[in-house]
Order: C-alpha cells, then structure tokens, then sequence
C-alpha cells in the first residue's frame, strides 16, 4: 500500500506538525510506503503571529518529506496534484486543522482524482477553527466535497464534518493518540533540577501556545483562590504567547501572584517538554472553547493527572474523578477542583487511572481506522 499525507510536518513546528510525523512513523512500522508532502510556504509571515514557523528539531526519520506546498499559489497546487496522481497512491490523507487551507488542499484533491484511484482522506484536527473568521463559511465546504472520507478526532469534530458533507462519506472517530515522542518518564527531582525549580514547591502546567480561547486568564483567577495559598504550589506557563501577553501579567499583579506564577515565553522544544511535564503534579487546560488537545495526549503519556473545562471535546476522553477533572469553564469551578486535588491528595490514586486509560490511545488504531475506510 502507498500513502501519502498532505500538511504541516518537519522543518514546520507544532502539534499538528508533530502528529503528521508520529502518524508517518507508525504508517512506515507497518511495512506502508509512506510519504510526506509539506509545505515550502505554510502562512504568509503577516498571518502568523509567532516568532517563527520552523523548528530547529532533528528530522524524522523512516520515511521522506518534500517541501513541495505554496498555500497561497494556486499554480502549485496544480503542480502538486499532478505529481501525486503519477506516484498512484493508495491513500492521500490530507491534515486539515483551519479554513485558510480548504482552497489549497480542496484543489490539490482534485487534481489527483483527475485520472487516479485515490482515495483522499480528510484527517480533521479542527473543522471549523477555534478562532472563527469569514473563511470558515466559504471555504470548508469546497474542501469537503473533495473528500472521499474523513477521520475525526473527537465527536464534536465529527459533527461538524457531518453538518458539511451532504452525501453520506465514509467517516469514523478515532480519538488523538499519544504523543509518545517527547522522551520517558523522568524522576521528578530531576526535572525540577534540570528546569532550576526549587524542590521544595509542587508545580502545575499550563502548558502549550497561549491564545485567548484557552483560557489562561480563567486559570489565572482560580490559582489566585485563597484555599491554594495552604499549599506549596505554583503555576507553570510554559508556551509562547500567540496574544499580548501584558494582560496577563497585569492580572497576575492584581493578584499578588508574581512570586507563585512562572512564566516561560517561549516555544517549548521537544526535548525540552519532557522535563514542564515530569515536573507537574497536574496538567490543566482551562479551554473556553475546544475540538481535542494534543497537550491531554501528552500528559496521558507522561502520567499525569489532568484537569479540562467541559467544552468541544477535551471531556470525551477523561473520565471525571479517574484520571483528573472536567469542569465547567470558570474560575470557581477550576479552582474548587485544584483544591481538592492538593487537599485530598488525588494525585497518585489518579495516576494508576491515567496508567489504565492512556492503554486506549495507540497509534495503530489509527492506522487501522484509516486502511479500513479505504
């Protein structure tokens, strides 16, 4: 069998990125001849609100990624098109995560189809994205009638793929997997050592981009609750700020929290996540608004507990009071289950649940899902 996948990947950083080359090495275990096409130009620099879309990370190995995509050149999507159909792949499987890309990818498709027994493959991150534009009623529809089936991550992904397609394709959900590259489970005296922690603290992560829709501002207000103050913790922000971070700090000044929140501004390697997860006691993800989260999947692999706001699909693979929380998306409800978890010492009996669940998120099951709607 040839694959093909079309999207972000290595040099481009991110956990979508991160997962087209996780789902590429599992595809090449199998014996698959997989290849990656990505992007020579992903966003124009006025879209992009980082410090830069590359990564310095060692590339992949066990499989091939051509920089072949312009996505805003719709010449080279023609050119692109015509060099997979002459590979004659099995599968295109397009990762698709934001509106900007429906026109690109939409096109792409077609041109493949044009004279090939492929079968394309919408592999759905985001629907319709967190952040919504004018985009998002002109373009996805364009991208899903070029579909021949879609995978989904989470169930309100799903529907959102279902309230676009009106012929009946083949769908399935298949839940993120982990995210099982970043290194092994470490002590945690020697992550707080290697990050410079003092040892005498516990520490919980708030980790990942910072964008309005995950609410750091919420957790911010919950962290400040008093009940918190009993216990030796402080709060990790480890991810560079894609907002104006000065609100954010001027909140926590309103609190009084500069001493007891960490603020690390910056993208975070991946050899580096290792140690912001190895030294938390729980991951939280306070998400105003949500599909899934790669950051719940590398919490899962790292064995941690996990707290998420009962929005999108974060709640669909965290059994409440087994593994972490799911609350409603509000200071008093994330800081009444923070305390609970510090005052009732949740954290080894949600460890061994978190050990139990992560045993559901392989990656084959991945790779199955996606041979069988072929």
């Amino acid at each position: 069998m040839k694959i093909i996948i079309v999207g972000t990947s290595h040099p481009y950083r991110g956990g979508i990125a991160a997962f087209t080359d996780r789902l590429a090495t599992e595809f090449a275990k199998e014996s698959v001849d997989i290849e990656v096409v990505t992007f020579k130009l992903q966003y124009p620099a006025f879209l992009f609100p980082g410090k830069t879309q590359l990564t310095d990370a060692k590339a992949p190995e066990g499989f091939t990624v051509g920089r072949k995509v312009n996505s805003v050149n719709p010449l080279n999507w023609i050119k692109v098109g015509r060099e997979i159909r002459k590979k004659s792949p099995d599968i295109v499987i397009f990762t698709y995560w934001m509106s900007f890309f429906a026109p690109c990818f939409g096109k792409i498709a077609r041109v493949i189809k044009r004279g090939c027994n492929a079968k394309c493959i919408g592999l759905i991150h985001n629907m319709i994205p967190h952040e919504k534009s004018v985009l998002d009623k002109m373009f996805p529809p364009y991208f899903v009638k070029a579909m021949d089936g879609f995978v989904a991550l989470s169930k309100s992904v799903l529907d959102d793929v279902k309230s676009l397609d009106n012929q009946d394709k083949p769908k399935c959900l298949v839940p993120h997997p982990l995210y099982d590259h970043f290194g092994e489970i470490l002590d945690r005296k020697e992550a707080k050592k290697h990050l410079g922690m003092d040892e005498n603290w516990q520490y919980m992560l708030f980790f990942g981009l910072v964008r309005a829709y995950k609410g750091l501002d919420l957790l911010i207000d919950a962290f400040a609750d008093e009940r918190l103050r009993k216990h030796d913790v402080k709060l990790i922000v480890a991810g560079e700020f894609y907002d104006d971070s000065k609100p954010y700090l001027e909140q926590i000044e309103k609190h009084g929290l500069r001493d007891l929140v960490i603020i690390k501004n910056q993208y975070i390697t991946d050899d580096e996540v290792k140690y912001y997860f190895n030294v938390a006691d729980i991951v939280v993800q306070p998400y105003k608004s949500a599909t899934q989260s790669g950051v719940t999947q590398i919490a899962y692999h790292f064995e941690k507990p996990i707290l998420v706001t009962n929005v999108g699909g974060l709640g669909e693979i965290i059994p409440n009071g087994k593994v972490g929380y799911v609350v409603e998306p509000n200071p008093s409800s994330i800081a009444d289950a923070l305390v609970d978890f510090y005052e009732n010492e949740r954290y080894n009996t949600f460890v061994e649940g978190v050990k139990e669940e992560k045993t559901k998120y392989q990656w084959s099951n991945m790779t199955a899902a996606i041979k069988n709607l072929l």
